[in-house]
C-alpha cells in the first residue's frame, strides 16, 4: 500500500518536471539578447575610415584607340531610361544553341561588383587594381575586349564583401564615377583626360558607408548630381570646370546610402528622388529653385538600403530595403506648387514584394523582382506584381527557379536573369507565366550580383573577378 503511494506521488513528481520542462521549452527564446547582425556592423565601433589623400586622376595609361559602333548606348545604371529596360529593335537569342553562349571577350578584374556602361562602342568600368591599390577607370573595345585607356588614383582598401561597386555615368563628352570611398572623377570621354577630382569624404564631411560606396553618379544636362549625405545632402557639379552649380542642405544630417538618385517628373516638375540613411527626399532638377528640398519623408528609413526607389504612375515611389526591412509606397502630392508625402503601403518580405539588393522592373503596370532570403515561400524567386497592389504577386519563377542576389534586365520582351552562381537564364514571360526558354552556366559565379548591360545585341556581366561580353544577336 505505502510502496503504491510512493510511487503515485513519484508519478506525479515526474509528470510535474516533464510539464514544467516542456512549459520552459515553449517560452524561453534562446536569441533574446541577441541583437540583428547586419554585414559591417563589426566596423561600428571604429567609426568612419580615416582620411587619406588621395590625388584623383594622378596616373593614366593608354593602350591603343578604337572605332565607334555607333548607338550602343547603356550610358548608366540602369540603362538610359533608368528603368532597367532595353528599347533597342534588336532580336535577341531565345536559347544558346547547341554550341552554347557566344562569348566574345573576357577580362579579369579586382574583386567586387562594379558594373559597366556603354557609349558607342566603347565600355567603361571603374575597377581596384589590389597590387597597385588604385581605383582605376578601365575603358575597353565593345566590340573585342581591347583595352584602351586606364585612369585611376591611388587609395587604401581592405576588402568587405569586395571592394569596386558603382557603375560610372557617360554621355558624349564626359565619363564621371564615384569610388569605394567616395572619391568622385570627371574624365573626357574619348581620350580620358582628367577635368577634376573630388574627394567628398574631405570636401563634405561625408561618411564611407558600410561595404564601400555603392551609389552610381547621374549625369543630367553636363552636370554630376551627387548624393554627399554630408555637410550638403545632394550637389550638383559642372562637368566641364567641376564647379559647384547647386547644393541641397542637410539639416537632418541624412547619411549616404547604397542608392542611387532616379530622376521624376510630377505635375510638370522634374526632381531627383533620393533614399539617404535617414529617410526619402525629393529635390527640384530645374528652374529658379533647383536644388531646393521640396519634400521629404522618414516614414521608410532602415538602416540599410541598396535598391534605388521605382518611379511609377502619378507620383508614386516605390521603395525596399534587404534585412528584414520589407518595402513602401510612398504617394507625392502637389497643391499649390507645395508638396507633400503619404505612405500608401508599408510591409514586411513576407507581406509582398521586396528586394535586398537589386532594384525592381517598372513595365506596363507591373513590378518585376527577386525576392530577398526573409520572403517565405517566394524567397529567391523572380516574381511580378501589380504596381497598385505589391502584397500579392500574379507569376512567379517556382521553387526550381530561384536566383539568389542576382541582376536582371529586360529586352526583346525576354528576361536576362543572372543567379548568384552565374547562371544566364532567358525567360519568356507574361503577368501570368513564367516560362524558362534556356540557361547556361557562363561563369564561376561567385557573388554575380553586378548589373547587367546590353546594347547592340552584346551582354555585359560579371561575377566578383570577370567581366565578360555575349553576342546574344539572334541569328
Amino acid at each position: 500500500m505505502h510502496k503504491n503511494i510512493l510511487y503515485q506521488y513519484l508519478l506525479l513528481a515526474f509528470v510535474a518536471v516533464a510539464i514544467g520542462a516542456v512549459a520552459w521549452w515553449l517560452i524561453y527564446n534562446p536569441v533574446k539578447t541577441f541583437t540583428t547582425s547586419l554585414p559591417g556592423m563589426d566596423e561600428r565601433k571604429t567609426g568612419a575610415v580615416a582620411l587619406q589623400k588621395v590625388n584623383i586622376g594622378e596616373s593614366f595609361t593608354f593602350f591603343k584607340t578604337c572605332e565607334d559602333i555607333p548607338g550602343t548606348r547603356w550610358p548608366r545604371f540602369r540603362g538610359a531610361d533608368f528603368d532597367n529596360i532595353s528599347k533597342e529593335n534588336i532580336r535577341l537569342i531565345d536559347s544558346w544553341g547547341k554550341t552554347g553562349p557566344e562569348i566574345l571577350w573576357k577580362k579579369q578584374l579586382g574583386e567586387g561588383h562594379a558594373a559597366p556602361a556603354v557609349y558607342d562602342g566603347r565600355v567603361y568600368i571603374l575597377d581596384y587594381d589590389e597590387t597597385s591599390k588604385q581605383d582605376l577607370l578601365r575603358c575597353f573595345s565593345l566590340a573585342n575586349g581591347d583595352e584602351l585607356w586606364q585612369r585611376g588614383y591611388h587609395v587604401r582598401l581592405k576588402r568587405n564583401h569586395g571592394l569596386s561597386r558603382t557603375i560610372p555615368a557617360v554621355n558624349d563628352k564626359y565619363v564621371v564615377t564615384i569610388g569605394p570611398r567616395c572619391q568622385v572623377m570627371c574624365v573626357n570621354r574619348l581620350s580620358g583626360d582628367l577635368l577634376w577630382g573630388l574627394d567628398l569624404a574631405s570636401e563634405y564631411s561625408t561618411e564611407v558607408p558600410f561595404w564601400y560606396t555603392g551609389q552610381c553618379p547621374l549625369i543630367d544636362n553636363d552636370t554630376a548630381v551627387i548624393a554627399t549625405g554630408g555637410k550638403s545632402l545632394l550637389i550638383g557639379i559642372d562637368c566641364k570646370t567641376g564647379k559647384k552649380a547647386w547644393e541641397t542642405p542637410n539639416p537632418g544630417n541624412w547619411k549616404m546610402s547604397h542608392s542611387s538618385i532616379m530622376p521624376m517628373i510630377f505635375k510638370g516638375k522634374k526632381m531627383y528622388v533620393y533614399c539617404a540613411i535617414g529617410g526619402v527626399c525629393g529635390i527640384s532638377a530645374e528652374g529658379a529653385d533647383k536644388g531646393k528640398l521640396l519634400w521629404e519623408s522618414a516614414d521608410f528609413a532602415p538602416a540599410v538600403i541598396a535598391p534605388s526607389p521605382v518611379i511609377l504612375d502619378n507620383g508614386l515611389i516605390f521603395i525596399t530595403a534587404g534585412y528584414g526591412a520589407g518595402a513602401t509606397l510612398i504617394q507625392v502630392k502637389e497643391n499649390g506648387g507645395k508638396y507633400s508625402t503619404e505612405i500608401n503601403a508599408k510591409y514586411k518580405p513576407l507581406e509582398g514584394l521586396a528586394s535586398e539588393q537589386q532594384t525592381p522592373i517598372f513595365h506596363d503596370g507591373y513590378l518585376f523582382g527577386i525576392l530577398p532570403k526573409d520572403a517565405g515561400g517566394l524567397r529567391e524567386q523572380f516574381a511580378c506584381f501589380k504596381a497598385s497592389d505589391t502584397r500579392k504577386s500574379v507569376m512567379s519563377s517556382g521553387k526550381t527557379e530561384r536566383y539568389g542576389l542576382g541582376p536582371y534586365v529586360l529586352a526583346d520582351n525576354k528576361f536576362f536573369i543572372l543567379s548568384d552562381e552565374g547562371e544566364l537564364t532567358i525567360a519568356k514571360y507574361s503577368t501570368s507565366m513564367f516560362k524558362v526558354l534556356d540557361k547556361a552556366k557562363i561563369i564561376d559565379g561567385q557573388d554575380s550580383w553586378g548589373p547587367i548591360a546590353i546594347t547592340g545585341g552584346y551582354l555585359l556581366m560579371r561575377d566578383s573577378k570577370t567581366l565578360v561580353c555575349l553576342d546574344i544577336r539572334a541569328k
